[in-house]
């Protein structure tokens, strides 16, 4: 374990292009990522999926789409993921990794076996849900069919090339009526915000992949966002 909490799964195999991230992961402090930090005690312990790939238009990211007919963030953008089971086990011993997969696999028919995981994040904390989120990162080694399991809860199952979610002219950031803001991506034809888009914010910026971009572009939000 490294002094920014980050555990390192698989240092082999890797493609070049994605050793940076797995350095960045294995070197970046928690409150390099989030100013939402857990808190000491508490907070509804759950894991994300950042899963990379060598898609059609070069290395890319697999996002899901929550269904339109959610009444919590209906249509938001995500990764795949969701809360811990008292029975996960993974590497770590701690659940993060085993939920990840799993909620993936649910969420998207992923196999998770094609899946190497390289690295975990420092866990973040979602106040507004009371999450605290563990991001999991992962190549997709071999590539498995993907697609929404269930439609009530995943509305789409998509991949967005790095290059297009490091484009300066797909970047901007979103303001939130509560008056939060924060940064933000147009991707694939969808807005990327939220913790999703902080994350890839942070993980693009540390692993040197970020392009400059202007920070003052504000991005409206989709009603019902």
């Amino acid at each position: 374990m490294t002094s920014g909490g980050v555990v390192a799964i698989v240092r082999d195999g890797l493609p070049d292009w994605l050793l940076p991230v797995r350095e960045a992961a294995e070197t970046v402090r928690p409150e390099q990522l989030s100013r939402f930090l857990p808190p000491a005690e508490g907070g509804r312990s759950s894991a994300v999926l950042l899963l990379f790939g060598d898609g059609p238009a070069g290395p890319d990211l697999l996002l899901t789409e929550r269904s339109a007919a959610l009444r919590s963030h209906p249509g938001q953008v995500s990764f795949p993921g969701g809360r811990l089971d008292p029975v996960d086990g993974d590497p770590l011993g701690s659940g993060p990794v085993a939920a990840a997969l799993r909620e993936a696999a649910e969420e998207t028919g992923l196999d998770p076996a094609g899946v190497q995981v390289f690295a975990t994040l420092p866990a973040l904390y979602i106040p507004v849900s009371d999450f605290v989120v563990t991001p999991v990162l992962g190549w997709w080694r071999e590539e498995s069919p993907v697609a929404p399991v269930d439609p009530a809860e995943t509305g789409a199952v998509f991949r967005v090339p790095l290059a297009e979610l490091a484009d300066p002219a797909n970047r901007g950031r979103f303001r939130h009526p509560s008056g939060f803001a924060g940064p933000a991506f147009e991707a694939e034809g969808r807005l990327v915000w939220g913790f999703t888009a902080g994350v890839i914010d942070r993980l693009l910026h540390h692993s040197g992949l970020e392009r400059a971009w202007d920070a003052s572009r504000v991005i409206d939000l989709p009603l019902g966002g």
